[in-house]
């Protein structure tokens, strides 16, 4: 049996299945199996992922749309590998990946891992300044696997994994958003062990325009106050600045409409700095043009899912309670 068996939900995503299978068949090492599990989607990748039967240990299944971490937890039934391994349909996976995530776990055993992810050369701009203003220091805190970070490394579902032993006793993933985060929450607080792979990153393709940008982060910003009302201790200040940003940039904006402009300033430099820092990482001005507002959207989306949520679930206490978010802890 392979020591690592990689479960890929999808929905709609023929094309990205393709890129992901081809990335998987020039892999180093070869002890994984590939579950695809196709979620309801009205454009079947099924013909996609045979054309790859020889090339890869591959299985593929499709059942009625019902959501992705459902999806997972099918996958996660049928899979024989003593690690399971989660990426996202839009990754492509350097050749090397499960060579490296073999060393590393040989030296250092975890029982739940994950890794970083990087923008390949061939993505769009816009595809690059999403995937920095995600990933810099400037703009998440490096909250998803960047060098510096202000909370506890937590696997992202479109790179993660854990051993059968977790799966055992933790379970499969919840249907929820931020599903990962909590996945990583009851794995940590199971007992078991949890580290970063720095060198086992992928490709991420993420959103391809601002729009659906926008539309990810500000859900992102919503589910973190779900996850507050599930775990009281998880709310950290670096998941709170994005919404303190939005509340500074406005309080700016106002005073410098009414009192001086000088209380642009501030808002000027920190998008200077935005641009720098992309401009130094990708060594594009186009890309770091993009960047900017890719930033914005990252920070402004985020902070007003936040503040909303916080307003409707914490301050007047609307939507699901916090009973009937403890009973979707509890998985029921």
């Amino acid at each position: 049996m392979p020591r690592f068996s990689v479960i890929v939900p999808v929905y709609n995503r023929v094309d990205e299945v393709n890129d992901l299978l081809e990335s998987l068949a020039g892999q180093t090492c070869r002890d994984f199996e590939v579950i695809i599990v196709e979620d309801g989607s009205t454009e079947p990748c099924r013909d996609t992922v045979m054309k790859f039967a020889d090339k890869v240990d591959v299985r593929y299944y499709y059942k009625d749309n019902e959501g992705r971490s459902i999806a997972r937890n099918y996958g996660l039934e049928r899979a024989t590998g003593d690690y399971f391994v989660f990426f996202d349909s839009d990754c492509v996976i350097p050749h090397d990946y499960f060579k490296v995530l073999s060393v590393s776990l040989d030296a250092r055993p975890l029982d739940c891992f994950g890794g970083p992810d990087a923008a390949h050369d061939s993505f769009t701009d816009t595809q690059k300044a999403i995937n920095y203003s995600m990933t810099s220091f400037l703009t998440t805190g490096g909250i998803r696997g960047g060098k510096m970070q202000l909370e506890k490394f937590v696997p992202r579902s479109f790179n993660m994994g854990y051993s059968r032993q977790v799966y055992d006793r933790v379970g499969g993933f919840r249907e929820m958003f931020s599903e990962d985060i909590d996945m990583s929450t009851r794995v940590r607080q199971a007992g078991f062990s949890i580290g970063l792979i720095r060198e086992a990153f992928v490709y991420h393709k993420r959103r391809v325009d601002f729009r659906k940008f926008l539309r990810q982060v500000y859900v992102f910003g919503m589910s973190r106050i779900t996850l507050k009302l599930l775990y009281p201790d998880s709310l950290k200040i670096v998941h709170t600045l994005p919404a303190l940003a939005v509340i500074g940039a406005v309080v700016l904006l106002v005073l410098g409409m009414v009192v001086s402009p000088w209380f642009l300033l501030p808002l000027g430099l920190y998008l200077l700095a935005v641009f720098i820092g992309a401009l130094m990482s990708t060594r594009s001005l186009a890309i770091a043009a993009k960047a900017v507002p890719a930033s914005v959207i990252q920070l402004g989306g985020y902070g007003c899912g936040f503040i909303k949520a916080f307003f409707l679930k914490i301050l007047l206490r609307r939507g699901r309670n916090i009973d009937e978010e403890i009973e979707i802890r509890k998985g029921k």
